[in-house]
């Protein structure tokens, strides 16, 4: 059995966005699996963004440091 990480993202849209991308079914697996994923870029775009505002010497994470981020 594996130990599961605690999603801060929740569910249901992680499996619309499934549904929207073709999917008929999806498994509660697969929900995690996507939302894991998810968590994982979301999180490496952020502290990029965080990163980019803290060069321009700001403390706040602005929309074009997130833009920026997620190139």
């Amino acid at each position: 059995m594996t130990q599961r990480r605690i999603s801060i993202i929740p569910k249901a849209p992680v499996a619309r966005i499934l549904m929207k991308a073709g999917a008929k079914r999806v498994s509660a697996d697969a929900v995690d699996a996507f939302a894991d994923v998810l968590q994982d870029i979301s999180l490496k775009v952020a502290e990029h963004a965080a990163k980019i505002a803290k060069h321009s010497g700001r403390k706040t994470v602005q929309e074009g440091d997130i833009k920026l981020a997620a190139k």
